[in-house]
């Protein structure tokens, strides 16, 4: 396993589309820590742990949920800081 830590930027129709809630589900389900947000005109992921389910997790916040229209996802790659103890929506 490597441990890793992504900054993701999706852009798009991603905001009231239930967008971060989907997002924490998929989170929880490849078992990554950090958070997700909406920023201007964007959400924000912060995902920390295991590279490939990091990676699982971008396919899906690619496709996202069904009323989202996803246009582009940035991805920065970190260092793991092993600072984030679960997955949290942040209002």
């Amino acid at each position: 396993m490597t441990l890793y830590a992504a900054k993701i930027k999706v852009s798009g129709r991603v905001q009231d589309v239930s967008f971060r809630s989907f997002t924490k589900r998929n989170a929880d389900i490849v078992g990554i820590k950090g958070f997700v947000r909406n920023i201007s005109n964007a959400v924000e992921v912060v995902a920390e742990g295991d590279k490939d389910n990091i990676e699982v997790l971008i396919e899906a916040i690619r496709s996202g949920p069904e009323r989202a229209i996803v246009k582009n996802v940035d991805v920065e790659w970190r260092p793991y800081s092993g600072m984030y103890p679960d997955f949290k929506v942040i209002y």
